[in-house]
């Protein structure tokens, strides 16, 4: 079964939906048997890489949001951050263009280490308040993860990862999401937000059962049959 996630590194929102998916999928009897992909999405794609905001100012400037809303928005999320066991620390959190922390995950993809760099990219942004966009950062994470320096350097600094970026990006356009994190199961379901582990354990537990039996049995009584054992009536 597979799971397509899209995502993006500065959506507090995608982190608390991969703690929760991943308690729900944890659970599950079939959580090897479930293959999960990270897509690519920004929400701001038109920020400066080579700049960073705290995220108030963010708010403040990019959005219009006054000083004592944005801290409440980020109060409230931070309480559901800890629901999720995160601790977000949103005093540190550096706004940027996230675009080469993207080639970056496509990078870890081909060395199937993309759950873990997704990891480090939360960490490092939303707990540590590093600059996910500085390419010195990037090539640490990818240090961390066991991946060639080279590489790393070649993946952030070079364009050689831009169309997979590119290709995720359109891919959700096409699929009508507008919205982070978005969760597609078996290319059939889909799940939307940082939903609770209750309701991607159902999903999952839905799709996978599908998956094994894919026919929905209309007809009610058992009736007579024969199989490799035989007939019954």
């Amino acid at each position: 079964m597979k799971i397509e996630i899209w995502s993006d590194v500065m959506c507090p929102f995608c982190y608390i939906g991969k703690n929760n998916f991943e308690q729900a999928l944890n659970k599950l009897p079939f959580k090897d048997e479930v293959e999960v992909e990270w897509k690519s999405f920004q929400l701001d794609p038109t920020l400066d890489p080579n700049k960073t905001q705290d995220t108030i100012q963010y708010f403040r400037e990019k959005k219009g949001v006054a000083e004592p809303q944005a801290a409440q928005m980020l109060g409230q999320v931070t309480q559901m951050g800890k629901g999720a066991g995160i601790d977000f620390n949103f005093e540190k959190t550096l706004i940027t263009n996230t675009f080469s922390a993207h080639k970056l995950l496509h990078l870890a993809k081909k060395h199937n280490k993309s759950n873990e760099m997704e990891e480090a990219l939360f960490i490092a942004h939303f707990i540590d308040g590093k600059n996910v966009g500085d390419t010195d950062v990037l090539i640490a994470l990818a240090e961390s993860l066991g991946i060639d320096k080279e590489e790393a350097i070649q993946a952030v600094t070079t364009d050689q990862l831009n169309y997979e970026v590119n290709q995720d990006i359109q891919e959700a356009r096409n699929n009508g999401i507008s919205g982070v994190p978005f969760f597609v199961l078996n290319g059939k379901y889909a799940v939307s937000g940082a939903q609770p582990a209750e309701v991607f354990e159902n999903a999952l537990q839905q799709t996978y059962k599908e998956t094994v039996s894919p026919f929905k049995d209309l007809s009610g009584e058992n009736g007579a049959s024969c199989d490799a054992d035989g007939c019954s009536i």
